[in-house]
């Protein structure tokens, strides 16, 4: 390809320049995403921290539990533009965080919050402004303060000051601009301000409107709670450029400031422009479009070509001795960031030698040890792939080149990898509270209603992610409760994505071949071997069913001892109308009973015979938060009759008169929306079981 002369150059260069002008101006104040549980992610935020805050392990402290009176903020290290002088225009930005507060005194008494904020940059910490202030604004009854800068704030109050806080609430969300008296604010139950946390703050520069979103994420018995008011940045005393970030204060009482992840988004509009250089850039952009759009297709193409020739296309996978180790695997492994590889000695040493002191359990797969990186200063779990499992290297590989793709907090963290000769070994993050199946049966420990209802509704948002807010559909195919893992909190986390495999983001997707764990799978998936997006929403059902009624999938019957399936039984009660005897009985009727009845009517929705009938995750989960109403299912479900596939894929539903009807996959895919969005089968009500599918038995993981 002929090169530019050095005489050329600046032509070129003025030609950019000009081609640019004509371009529309959209400048991104500030942009940046950081899950501070990721490896690496603390370290490397461009972030300012202001007298007691610090970074620790995972997550940012804002406070030292080591002394009362503690303060702190932490700030973003660039600038947000609020507005720009040249064109007039305004910043709008979002902004979304997890955060925990814990109450850390023998009494209930918490104190006293912490906040958000936008301020003066380069950022400051106030001088006086313990306590009650938040460590966001200096106090106005000292008459030694003299400075007062300009702050508009987000505050998260978990103690009444009488002086300024308001006066039917103990506990209140509130936004403040440049005094610690909320302009407006939403009262919160007493105590709400006690566990894990998300919040988002929106200001809208056209209506100059600034709101913020609360959810209780270790409470999700409760509402998100929000609150809005009115603030124009430039009447507030805000200067252009401007710092964000979060505050927090202790005074007599202890508690815990921490953040877990921080994302930002600002966007500043320039359309100040003569109409003829709008039509010439609207002009150039569509061009710059058109070419942009030529060479993502191009890529797309190739990266598809890339994904057929290593053989990682969601349909058939390769055999195990097929899958490739070492310099091919780094390749994948290493591209794009996540998960590190970690090398067998540093593991070695993370578990003492492995020794079966650390060891956490073991299975089919291999063992897992309990770990501690010393460098990262961090606990992990190490799963040791067993050197004799047949489907070793292949669940390796799907589980690093998925999950370590994968970020949602109800996701299990991949931490890192490792693989030395025939040594296979996956790291992540360590779950003190070990899995779900472990709690559920604890014959001591019986866990409560809300944290079971926080477990269901943790796991369907996993799931909802993987299925439909990912870049591809992930079918995770072993949903399971020893696959829900709990950490302090006993928030979920979804983990062991060995069986995993990625499909498109269409009707009819699936995956071949049998996979996932008697009991759990769908039995039209147990004869057809196909997998989807239907037969992880049949999985999710039964796991529903479970943790509603403390009950295995298949288990005897406490009165009479007889084999019962956990589905049929259910089914009994819902059409017997005493449903909720459904409920587990070591809870001793403590639950709500809306809740235990939502429960275990979507459970019976997810694992209706005909996918075609079956919710999607989202569906699924606006029922169980209470933003759709229940669905009105047949007295009796019809039972499925199905055929090995010959060709394509298809399933009979035998009714009462002996006629049958044959669907096709994508013809059902078709109509399934449809049936969905209604929640009922009564075209099918009237039908009779007359024959049932293959009896599954419990606890056998089955794989390619």
């Amino acid at each position: 390809m002929a090169m530019a002369t050095p005489k050329c150059r600046p032509v070129l260069i003025l030609l950019l320049l000009a081609v640019s002008s004509c371009l529309p101006h959209v400048v991104t104040s500030l942009s940046f995403d950081y899950n501070f549980s990721a490896p690496g992610v603390l370290a490397g935020a461009d972030l300012k921290y202001m007298n007691d805050s610090a970074p620790v392990l995972d997550r940012i402290d804002l406070t030292n539990l080591s002394r009362s009176w503690s303060t702190g903020r932490v700030a973003h290290g660039q600038a947000v533009r609020l507005w720009d002088d040249a064109t007039g225009k305004a910043a709008s930005f979002t902004t979304n965080f997890t955060f925990a507060v814990k109450s850390l005194n023998v009494t209930t008494s918490q104190g006293d919050g912490m906040a958000f904020f936008v301020g003066p940059y380069p950022p400051s910490m106030p001088t006086d402004a313990s306590g009650g202030f938040l460590a966001l604004f200096n106090n106005r009854g000292n008459p030694a303060n003299t400075y007062f800068p300009p702050t508009v704030g987000v505050e998260f109050d978990t103690l009444r000051n009488v002086e300024w806080d308001p006066n039917d609430t103990i506990s209140h969300l509130g936004l403040n601009v440049n005094d610690i008296r909320s302009r407006n604010y939403t009262a919160l139950p007493d105590g709400s301000f006690n566990g894990a946390m998300s919040a988002s703050v929106r200001y809208d520069a056209g209506t100059a409107t600034l709101s913020a979103t609360l959810r209780l994420d270790d409470m999700p018995e409760l509402s998100s709670y929000t609150v809005s008011t009115n603030v124009d940045c430039r009447a507030a005393g805000l200067t252009q450029d401007a710092a964000v970030g979060f505050s927090a204060a202790i005074g007599d009482y202890v508690e815990q400031h921490q953040i877990f992840s921080w994302s930002f988004e600002s966007t500043l509009t320039d359309d100040i422009m003569t109409s003829k250089r709008k039509e010439t850039g609207l002009v150039a952009g569509l061009v710059s479009t058109g070419i942009f759009i030529f060479v993502a297709v191009a890529a797309s193409l190739g990266y598809l070509q890339y994904l057929k020739r290593k053989g990682m296309h969601a349909q058939d996978a390769p055999q195990d001795s097929d899958v490739p180790l070492d310099q091919d695997m780094d390749d994948v492994f290493e591209k794009g960031a996540g998960p590190r590889r970690f090398s067998y000695d540093e593991l070695s040493r993370a578990t003492r030698g492995f020794s079966d002191e650390e060891k956490l359990g073991e299975g089919g797969f291999g063992a897992v040890y309990r770990g501690y990186l010393q460098e990262q200063g961090l606990h992990v779990a190490i799963k040791r792939i067993s050197k004799t499992s047949s489907q070793g290297r292949r669940e390796y590989v799907a589980e690093v080149t998925i999950i370590g793709r994968l970020r949602h907090r109800n996701l299990v963290l991949l931490v890192g990898w490792c693989h030395k000769a025939d040594e296979l070994l996956l790291v992540y993050e360590l779950m003190t509270n070990g899995s779900l199946d472990e709690h559920l049966y604890s014959s001591t420990n019986i866990l409560t209603w809300p944290t079971r209802y926080k477990i269901i509704l943790g796991t369907g948002s996993a799931l909802l992610y993987l299925h439909q807010e990912w870049e591809q559909c992930v079918v995770h195919r072993d949903i399971k409760p020893s696959n829900i893992m709990l950490d302090a909190s006993f928030n979920p986390k979804l983990g062991d994505f060995g069986l995993a495999r990625l499909v498109d983001h269409s009707r009819g997707g699936y995956t071949t071949m049998l996979a996932g764990t008697k009991g759990y799978m769908d039995p039209e998936c147990a004869v057809t071997s196909r997998a989807s997006a239907e037969t992880d929403v049949y999985s999710f059902g039964i796991v529903l069913l479970e943790v509603a009624c403390g009950r295995r999938p298949i288990a005897p019957l406490q009165e009479d001892e007889n084999k019962v399936v956990l589905v049929q039984w259910i089914q009994k009660l819902y059409v017997g109308g005493t449903l909720l005897d459904a409920a587990d009985t070591r809870l001793d009727g403590n639950f709500d009973a809306q809740e235990m009845e939502r429960v275990l009517v979507v459970g019976l929705w997810c694992v209706h015979p005909d996918y075609g009938f079956r919710p999607s995750i989202r569906q699924a989960m606006s029922a169980l938060h209470f933003e759709a109403p229940a669905p009105d299912l047949p007295p009796e479900m019809p039972v499925a009759m199905y055929a090995p596939p010959r060709g394509g894929h298809r399933s009979s539903y035998t009714s009462s008169n002996g006629s049958s009807s044959t669907g096709n996959r994508s013809s059902t895919s078709d109509r399934a929306e449809e049936n969905r969005s209604s929640a009922s089968a009564n075209t099918k009500s009237a039908r009779r079981p007359i024959a049932t599918p293959t009896n599954q038995t419990l606890g056998t993981r089955t794989t390619e």
